[in-house]
């Protein structure tokens, strides 16, 4: 394919610019990128240089030098620090398109449900000086209901619970538009720092945020097992203590009691949603139940506890990873039709 002849529109994108990761979509090509939202800064006496992005960048977390730091630009789902998310999105925008010549596309960008306007204008204010000719905004919440086939358009209610790295958005949809929304700044990340934080104060030894995300994914549970500790396994860290490194072995039980607060937190959420609901849409979420996307839903048992808590039907997603990019995308290839869900 000639990519230097393609019509301006052909460029057009959407990006989920999570806080753990980015993602991106291009129309009529799907998911071209997926990488985290980190970036590696070396610090000068003029100004800090960027020395890598994504990928490259997540490698150097903890272990850089002094003058080198790789830092998350986004934080709880916004804007945290403008100048490196400007360099973030330029660099995968300019991934995507392996330098070929390209017209500046219009860009999608998805927003936490409970961001501010000022961080809403941070985000957009980002995309433009990476290069976006036109940039809309689209809910998280939303992103994701439409990337899980809900029935977002019609005159029934759906809810969708979209655990990501720095916030769960909760939402009630109906109409093409977000009833009810609840936004928790509680998600993977949080569940990181509880587990590490948890193997300090019970077995004095420290922990890389790496190594906490792992445990997370390999024995991390929101429910303790019914007999004995369940699954378990081996974590390297430094001993406080000695100072020197040391191994030991957690088990599942223990990983679920230290998720047991933030776990609570994010159903209570969930509750609080329901109660303001109304009756009509209640009854239709009866029928249907919640349906959970984002990284954050993968964690062994939520469902259950959700489904125990709440009394409804609870199902996760095919791919909860994409499902918000996708929606997205989704929208960007039906603008005729799903356009008026975009904040402009």
């Amino acid at each position: 394919m000639n990519w230097k002849w393609l019509s301006p529109r052909a460029w057009d994108m959407a990006i989920d610019l999570g806080t753990a990761n980015t993602l991106v979509y291009v129309k009529g090509r799907g998911v071209v990128l997926n990488e985290p939202s980190v970036v590696a800064i070396a610090d000068q006496d003029e100004k800090p240089k960027v020395l890598a992005v994504g990928e490259e960048a997540n490698r150097m977390i903890g272990r850089t030098p002094g003058n080198i730091r790789a830092i998350r630009p986004m934080r709880t789902g916004v804007i945290g620090d403008f100048e490196v998310a400007e360099e973030m999105i330029k660099h995968f925008i300019r991934k995507v398109y392996q330098r070929r010549a390209f017209a500046s596309p219009r860009i999608i960008v998805s927003v936490p449900s409970g961001a501010t306007p000022v961080e809403s204008r941070a985000i957009r204010e980002a995309a433009q000086a990476a290069g976006a000719r036109r940039v809309f905004l689209i809910e998280e919440p939303m992103a994701a209901a439409i990337g899980a086939n809900l029935p977002v358009t019609e005159p029934t209610g759906s809810m969708i619970v979209d655990i990501g790295g720095g916030t769960t958005g909760v939402a009630v949809i109906a109409l093409g538009g977000i009833v009810f929304a609840h936004t928790l700044k509680i998600a993977g990340y949080q569940m990181d720092e509880a587990i590490s934080a948890y193997i300090r104060r019970s077995h004095n030894m420290a922990i890389g945020e790496a190594t906490a995300e792992r445990i997370k994914i390999e024995i991390g549970s929101a429910l303790a097992p019914e007999d004995g500790d369940g699954r378990s396994m081996e974590v390297k860290g430094l001993d406080l203590a000695n100072g020197v490194p040391r191994a030991l072995r957690v088990s599942e039980r223990e990983i679920a009691k230290c998720l047991a607060e933030l776990v609570g937190t994010i159903v209570e959420g969930v509750k609080t949603t329901l109660e303001q609901t109304a009756p009509e849409l209640s009854a239709d979420i009866v029928d249907k139940g919640i349906v959970l996307t984002g990284g954050g839903s993968l964690l062994s048992n939520f469902d259950v506890v959700l489904r125990h808590a709440t009394g409804l039907p609870v199902s996760i997603v095919e791919d909860p990873l994409t499902c918000g990019v996708l929606g997205a995308g989704r929208v960007l290839e039906e603008l005729d039709t799903l356009g008026s869900i975009l904040q402009e």
